[in-house]
């Protein structure tokens, strides 16, 4: 055999594999797109561009076959209001130019909020995606680390290939980057990527638990057995992500990593865990802020590396305008300037250089940056269409359907098979099994939607000290994180 019929064979059989391992779609007429959103997603985060290829080919999919549904959502027109006000804020701009430019970051989001809330219509599909978007983050904290400690530097010339260049030492130099452009985008990124993580470790946990209570009885087909392969799998990304975390030397991500492993532990009643946690959180606070001499004292025992970070004296002596204090007040005063219309997207950086001789491209917070570009209504619009889908997933946390969509056929055959349990006695142990399994898949369902509502609040959290949607992979991951969930809330 030549070597092209080996490329031609081994090319075919890896087309195989990954085809046996992507998801069924409940809607045959969606498979296609599901799949292309599914490996669009598992390669996103290193080559930007086929992975946002997939996810245009997934969204186009639902855009072509429920166009009507689509447009019919008052979610949906919703934001095709808000975009009119957008383009309407764009027109009386300061700068005309960059305020159309600046659109890009937001109208094809909402087009692909709408398609993908319409895709993703199971807690089956939560857990697919979840998977694709922790086994992705490997490789980047992989490469995050070799940057940081091996000097690893990616090759200029392939930066149009892969749409990122591995920067020795970081960027800023002593804070991982990996394969974004800045450490607070991957801090960003892995915050999510960590918080999933967890979720599917808990997930796996749980399982692991209930099929030891049930001892050896047989189990039917189900999601919850998973082989301890995947559970070791699942230890190491969380393990990593949260290292990964540390060495971003991103404050934010830090204190919403506690904030995530605390709102775990509370949802599980894992008391130890959540004293645990508190204990190293409140010692960490103390050495930093804490009152002479424990300040002291704990200081001797606690690494600079984290104190000295969170009070600043990492980098001290920083100019006036690179503090976050001087570039919010010049925000809200911009705000205060054209409160209705703002002065256009993409318009503070200009504005900010022109009056402190500094460049910035954002003024580290998504609120402060929309009221002053896009002005107060506009924001009010767009945070309350959000609110919106999240107050409608923590309706549906708080009221789980005792059978979800994705088990209701495991419902029907267990009321079939209550009928014949009075007269069969054998196969009421099958009707006690097939209940305790429906019992285990509806709880961990409810484990991963909650994952995505507190990945989906973390990531909100983050951008109110900071602004992240100038990374189009971050600004795709956390929309689609939306529609997630707002698809998954509608179903049911």
């Amino acid at each position: 055999m030549n070597i092209k019929n080996r490329l031609k064979l081994a090319a075919k059989q890896t087309a195989e594999n990954l085809k046996s391992r992507l998801q069924k779609h409940p809607d045959p007429r969606l498979q296609i797109p599901w799949n292309f959103a599914q490996v669009g997603m598992l390669i996103f985060p290193l080559i930007p561009i086929l992975g946002a290829l997939g996810l245009f080919l997934g969204l186009a999919g639902p855009c072509k076959q429920k166009f009507r549904q689509i447009s019919r959502r008052p979610l949906n027109r919703g934001f095709a209001i808000l975009s009119v006000l957008l383009v309407i804020t764009a027109v009386f701009a300061h700068n005309r130019i960059e305020a159309f430019i600046g659109l890009y970051n937001f109208l094809p989001f909402f087009i692909l909020f709408a398609a993908f809330s319409s895709l993703i219509q199971t807690s089956a599909q939560l857990w697919q995606l979840s998977w694709m978007i922790v086994i992705s983050s490997i490789p980047v904290i992989i490469l995050g680390l070799g940057q940081q400690f091996l000097g690893w530097s990616g090759i200029d010339q392939l930066q149009p290939v892969f749409g990122w260049v591995l920067a020795s030492q970081g960027n800023p130099p002593g804070r991982m980057a990996s394969v974004f452009m800045y450490a607070n985008i991957l801090a960003c990124y892995l915050t999510i990527a960590f918080i999933l993580a967890l979720g599917l470790w808990m997930a796996e946990v749980s399982c692991q638990l209930s099929v030891v209570s049930r001892h050896h009885l047989p189990m039917p087909n189900a999601q919850c057995p998973i082989p301890n392969s995947q559970f070791l799998f699942l230890s190491f990304a969380v393990i990593g992500n949260a290292v990964a975390l540390i060495y971003t030397n991103s404050r934010n991500a830090w204190g919403l990593a506690v904030l995530a492993v605390l709102a775990f532990a509370l949802y599980a009643g894992y008391k130890k865990l959540l004293a645990a946690v508190l204990s190293v959180a409140s010692t960490v606070f103390l050495s930093a802020f804490g009152p002479e001499p424990l300040r002291q004292y704990l200081r001797r025992i606690i690494p600079a590396f984290f104190w000295a970070r969170l009070t600043d004296e990492m980098f001290p002596n920083r100019p006036t305008a690179t503090l976050r204090k001087t570039q919010w007040e010049f925000a809200w005063s911009m705000t205060q300037q054209r409160p209705w219309t703002g002065w256009g997207l993409r318009n503070f950086t200009p504005l900010y250089q022109a009056q402190m001789q500094e460049w910035l491209g954002h003024p580290h917070s998504l609120i402060l940056m929309l009221t002053a570009e896009t002005g107060i209504p506009a924001t009010l619009f767009l945070f309350g269409l959000v609110g919106w889908v999240l107050a409608r997933g923590v309706v549906l946390l708080a009221n789980w359907p005792v059978f979800s969509g994705d088990i209701k056929h495991e419902q029907i055959a267990t009321q079939e098979q209550v009928e014949t349990a009075l007269v069969i006695n054998q196969q009421s142990i099958i009707i006690s099994q097939n209940q305790i399994v429906c019992q285990d898949v509806r709880a961990t369902d409810h484990l991963i939607f909650f994952s995505y509502l507190l990945a989906f609040a973390a990531c909100t959290l983050f951008n109110t000290v900071d602004v992240t949607l100038f990374d189009f992979r971050v600004n795709t991951t956390s929309w689609l994180l939306l529609a997630a969930i707002c698809g998954v809330s509608q179903r049911e």
